[in-house]
């Protein structure tokens, strides 16, 4: 029997980062920034964490997508023949292509951001009266997206568990008769 360790750690690994990562940085990094002692200073510990997240997120997101093809590998079968399977799986990659979306239009934002220097912010997502208005848009946008982030990959973490679910040997047989029972 083989197995798919490697591909499941990578992807389940990749996916807690994507996760946790965010979320630890929605939760802490930006708010701690305000307590950097100045409104500039603020906005360098800010970028200063997000510039050090982005190669390991990028990393995290690269290990998650690359596990979640193993997997969708070595469940085709599943996918095909077991009731439930395919519609999870779109699901799934629907999730993925929108959490990739909002991470990558929240780069550009964090950019938009960096590319300001030490910007006066109240705390890593609030601008000061101060920063520039582009900036300002950017960290208003950033303020919104840094939940969304979370909320989409921690969505994705319970799909993840609801597949491995339907990965039990009375779920697969059930699966695959109610499957094989609607299309005869």
């Amino acid at each position: 029997m083989a197995t798919n360790t490697l591909s499941r750690s990578l992807h389940d690994v990749g996916l807690a980062a994507w996760f946790g990562g965010t979320l630890a940085n929605a939760v802490a990094l930006n708010a701690a920034a305000g307590e950097a002692g100045s409104a500039k200073s603020t906005g360098a510990v800010a970028n200063a964490g997000w510039n050090r997240w982005t190669p390991v997120n990028a990393a995290a997101i690269g290990a998650h997508l690359v596990g979640s093809i193993g997997q969708l590998g070595a469940n085709k079968d599943r996918v095909a023949q077991q009731k439930g399977v395919g519609g999870m799986s779109a699901a799934k990659t629907l999730l993925t292509a929108a959490a990739l979306g909002v991470t990558a239009y929240s780069r550009v934002l964090g950019n938009v951001v960096k590319q300001g220097g030490a910007t006066p912010s109240r705390r890593g997502t609030k601008p000061s009266r101060r920063a520039r208005a582009d900036i300002a848009a950017a960290q208003n946008k950033l303020d919104q997206l840094q939940w969304v982030i979370p909320a989409l990959t921690g969505t994705l973490v319970v799909i993840s568990s609801y597949a491995g679910e339907q990965q039990r040997p009375s779920e697969v047989l059930r699966g695959i008769s109610e499957k094989s029972s609607t299309t005869v």
